[in-house]
């Protein structure tokens, strides 16, 4: 009988052991959707990302003149679509109305939150919106626990104010920000781009166990540089390649 609690502690390690031995999981991060053969920022760019096997899509969220939440990464309509102005100044109808490429329409926060499905997760760039239209949206949608709220540190406060159980990410920028981030705002995942992608904010982040998420977009998006950023310690790449990065990870056993 006295060898139960030894077998018992020795079944705990082995346990322990074999988690450990498990290959890292690497989050997949598809930059506005999948835009290499979608517009980028439309349903159909998002969908495609998600059966590609993504675990999250970024979106880029803005405000019309009548208060509803649209996709977008520029300020202006110019660049994504046929029509002209400053999505704050137009109204949700008139940016409706407009062509976002082959017919798509711009999309709302819903539609995007919906092309979601049941499992991914939507990395939220947050570029004007309001932080209550914001929460009131993912609770809406129930997507707590499925979003990633990318933001200036001011309004991430903002937003955990109104849900503290939101996961808020802010940019690292360097060493000494973002230690004081992750003690004021609970961090449990920051941003990292090629600026701040560096040994001594990594570290940072490595020490306080956080997960790193990292831009491998123009130039480093490529196999080397995103097996350099796994080996630096990235546990989520945001690429414009989504599809050949879950195929990368899956064959060494970092993706499912």
């Amino acid at each position: 009988m006295r060898s139960l609690p030894l077998r018992s502690a020795v079944l705990a390690l082995l346990s322990a052991a074999m988690l450990l031995a498990q290959p890292r999981q690497i989050a997949v991060i598809s930059h506005r959707g999948e835009h290499l053969h979608h517009r980028e920022n439309t349903v159909a760019a998002y969908q495609t990302a998600v059966e590609l096997g993504a675990d999250f899509f970024e979106v880029d969220i803005r405000t019309t003149a009548d208060g509803r939440l649209v996709m977008m990464h520029d300020s202006r309509i110019d660049r994504t679509t046929n029509g002209h102005g400053e999505i704050a100044r137009l109204t949700y109808a008139e940016i409706r109305a407009l062509d976002a490429g082959g017919g798509a329409r711009v999309p709302t926060f819903d539609e995007a939150l919906d092309a979601a499905g049941a499992h991914a997760g939507v990395y939220l760039d947050c570029k004007a919106v309001a932080p209550q239209d914001l929460v009131d949206a993912i609770e809406r949608h129930k997507m707590n626990e499925r979003v990633v709220v990318y933001g200036r540190p001011e309004f991430l406060r903002l937003v955990l104010a109104l849900r503290p159980g939101l996961k808020a990410m802010a940019e690292a920028v360097n060493p000494s920000v973002l230690a004081e981030l992750i003690q004021s705002l609970h961090l449990r995942v920051a941003a990292f781009d090629a600026h701040d992608w560096n040994e001594p904010t990594i570290a940072v982040a490595r020490k306080a166990g956080i997960d790193l998420y990292v831009d491998r977009l123009g130039s480093a998006d490529t196999p080397e540089s995103w097996l350099a950023a796994v080996e630096a310690g990235a546990t989520g790449i945001q690429t414009d390649k989504p599809g050949e990065l879950v195929r990368l990870l899956r064959e060494r056993g970092w993706h499912r």
